[in-house]
């Protein structure tokens, strides 16, 4: 018999407040489906969620696959032109649109801080559910983890996605040879600006917002216009400058791009004149670079000006010789720099 002096031993249940996330919500209890049942199935519903399985089984229309995945971690969650959760889909979508295919389907991992506010939660989810909608993906497996207090930084999202890839579609770095042409498909630097302004407080002038958005219509749409794409990539961490370098580096050729020529908003070059930055480098949500014979460069700098996502496009240079990896830029002045890599990142956790 225990002894009446003997302390009382419970273990109760954690008590959900309905206001925080808590370390009981990535458990795999109660309040860990109640989660799930109250937050993520609405948003995301769709059948193959529904039966709640391991993973998702699915067929796939004939072609080749294309598979990514990213992680997410900007800060602020909200910034103005978009939000991490949007910013997860478009991403995701996007990296499969540089693959030349036609997104399908999602996956979503969410890492959770203990506090972060439910409510927060809901917008980022329905944000999601809603980019999804507009995509036409659909969000088919997912998890969630929940880490101490202090150990995380309030969300990370990280996403996968998969999508199909047409006959005869065929895109890559391996593809660019000299005399293509290299178009950009709209202004550069507005995601990274929009997202240092809310962070920093800076009240740049012209309202800038982010250029995060979908990319994958207007990539079906020059696909499917007999242009015969070489190369894409969209121009995300390091902007246009790193993706030029990667590219060059994997298909060993010169560049050659024209400074006159490639478009920044003039809120965005004087934001970044102001602070130090130089727009090449600053991040981007919804541009991509795209690698096109010379024949047929106005043909897809047509096709591009016909979406609102790339109604400035412009023809910004040419690959100009093979065996040396190098980007040459034409100043204003008349002078060539070179545009290498950065040894660190001018703004970090944009993305």
């Amino acid at each position: 018999m225990a002894s009446e002096d003997a302390p009382a031993v419970s273990c109760p249940l954690p008590l959900a407040s309905g206001q925080h996330v808590l370390l009981a919500h990535g458990g795999g209890g109660r309040l860990m489906q109640k989660l799930i049942g109250d937050v993520f199935l609405p948003a995301f519903a769709n059948p193959l969620l529904a039966k709640l399985h391991d993973g998702a089984v699915f067929s796939v229309e004939a072609g080749r696959l294309a598979f990514t995945t990213d992680s997410y971690v900007v800060q602020p969650l909200f910034f103005p032109g978009g939000d991490i959760g949007s910013l997860a889909v478009y991403g995701t979508v996007n990296d499969l649109a540089m693959c030349g295919a036609k997104p399908l389907y999602l996956s979503v991992g969410f890492i959770l801080e203990e506090g972060f506010s439910l409510e927060l939660l809901q917008r980022i989810v329905d944000s999601m559910a809603e980019a999804a909608r507009k995509t036409q993906v659909q969000l088919v497996t997912g998890d969630t983890k929940v880490v101490d207090r202090g150990k995380g930084d309030g969300i990370f999202i990280n996403t996968a996605g998969i999508g199909v890839v047409p006959p005869g579609v065929m895109v890559g770095p391996h593809r660019v040879q000299a005399g293509d042409r290299i178009l950009v498909s709209g202004d550069l630097g507005a995601h990274g600006l929009a997202v240092l302004s809310m962070r920093e407080g800076l009240g740049f002038g012209g309202g800038i917002e982010s250029d995060s958005a979908p990319l994958h219509g207007v990539v079906a749409d020059l696909l499917h216009s007999g242009v015969d794409v070489h190369c894409l990539r969209d121009l995300t961490r390091g902007g246009l400058a790193s993706a030029l370098n990667e590219i060059a580096t994997a298909a060993k050729v010169e560049m050659t791009i024209e400074e006159r020529s490639i478009p920044v908003q003039e809120p965005v070059r004087g934001g970044c004149e102001i602070l130090g930055l130089d727009p090449l480098y600053v991040a981007n949500e919804g541009r991509f670079v795209a690698f096109v014979p010379p024949a047929q460069a106005e043909t897809a700098l047509a096709v591009l000006r016909r979406h609102a996502v790339s109604h400035n496009a412009s023809v910004i240079g040419t690959v100009t010789g093979s065996d040396e990896p190098l980007i040459i830029l034409r100043t204003l002045l008349g002078t060539n720099r070179i545009v290498d890599l950065l040894s660190g990142d001018q703004l970090p956790r944009i993305c």
